[in-house]
């Protein structure tokens, strides 16, 4: 499994946080939102979805990767 922490933009409440771990779990990776710093950490396997994959999912939920 593959670990990477994500800075992504415009979430502020729960619903942002179910928003974007719902996201992250339909394209078939785990994610953990972290509202205070802005950051999700993402596990995924990198044979099955890459990363790319995952940051447009988050982004087609209206929120902006950082890096």
């Amino acid at each position: 499994m593959t670990q990477v922490t994500l800075t992504v933009e415009g979430m502020s409440c729960n619903h942002c946080v179910s928003s974007v771990e719902g996201a992250l779990k339909n394209a078939g990776a785990n994610g953990k939102v972290d509202l205070a710093s802005n950051t999700v950490a993402v596990e995924y396997d990198e044979t099955k979805v890459s990363l790319e994959s995952l940051k447009e999912a988050i982004e087609e939920q209206g929120y902006d990767i950082v890096s």
